[in-house]
């Protein structure tokens, strides 16, 4: 299970949101790029970027930032926040990322999805962000009425490479993942399934570790090594012990 650091962008600017909520976050740095280094540093073998703004505006808007850091880092970058469109997903790819995020569209343009797994191989990846079990879309400005488990089998056969699982409830309030419901996706999906939101402390990756049959491709991290609850170098080696 490889521990995935988030670096989410906002106005150009390293932040971390509460519950997804624009207007609760929390500045932690000013250079993104400086920071993706610094967990590169630490061991990271994936860092996960999001462009906030572009998830809410629906078309890149920190994009320059995001592409400076793909060229920059020697590990994969996986990029989301308003990837809508195949020259947006082509322009990031070509820049050197290593897979691409989609969340809105796997509701509202799945035959984009279902285009770009065949266009690229092994490049694109399903974002489930989820709000009582139900999908959200457009930056979680929007709850569906549709459930995960049900979004996700639509794409069994399509190619992606794997689903990020975000409930929105507990992402960014360090109150611990929803394992109830990342066991539910991962063992109901034929998909590899990378945890997200509300991971709190090394006792957080532990009981992720335990998840098996199948087992987590990953867990992103974000406030709770941005705070120093967690030491990511200390979280990397753990998962090696497994």
């Amino acid at each position: 299970m490889k521990i995935i650091p988030a670096i989410d962008i906002k106005g150009g600017q390293c932040v971390r949101l509460y519950q997804g909520q624009m207007d609760q976050e929390t500045v932690y740095s000013d250079n993104p790029l400086e920071v993706a280094h610094r967990w590169a540093d630490a061991g990271a073998e994936m860092l996960h970027i999001v462009d906030l703004d572009g998830a809410v505006e629906g078309a890149p808007v920190n994009s320059d930032i995001i592409c400076q850091i793909i060229s920059s880092v020697k590990i994969p970058v996986q990029v989301g926040g308003g990837i809508r469109e195949i020259p947006t997903a082509g322009k990031y790819l070509d820049s050197g990322a290593a897979r691409v995020v989609l969340g809105t569209a796997a509701v509202s343009y799945t035959g984009l999805i279902h285009f770009l797994a065949e266009a690229f191989p092994r490049k694109i990846v399903l974002s489930l962000d989820a709000s009582e079990g139900m999908v959200a879309i457009r930056g979680w400005q929007e709850v569906t009425d549709m459930s995960a488990v049900d979004v996700a089998k639509r794409f069994e056969e399509s190619g992606v490479s794997a689903i990020v699982f975000t409930d929105i409830k507990r992402d960014g309030t360090l109150t611990g993942p929803n394992i109830e419901s990342i066991k539910t996706l991962s063992k109901n999906v034929r998909i590899p399934v990378i945890a997200s939101g509300g991971v709190s402390g090394i006792k957080d990756i532990e009981e992720l570790l335990t998840i098996k049959d199948p087992e987590l491709e990953g867990v992103i991290v974000g406030k709770a090594i941005y705070s120093g609850a967690i030491d990511l170098s200390a979280a990397i080696a753990l998962t090696k012990k497994k």
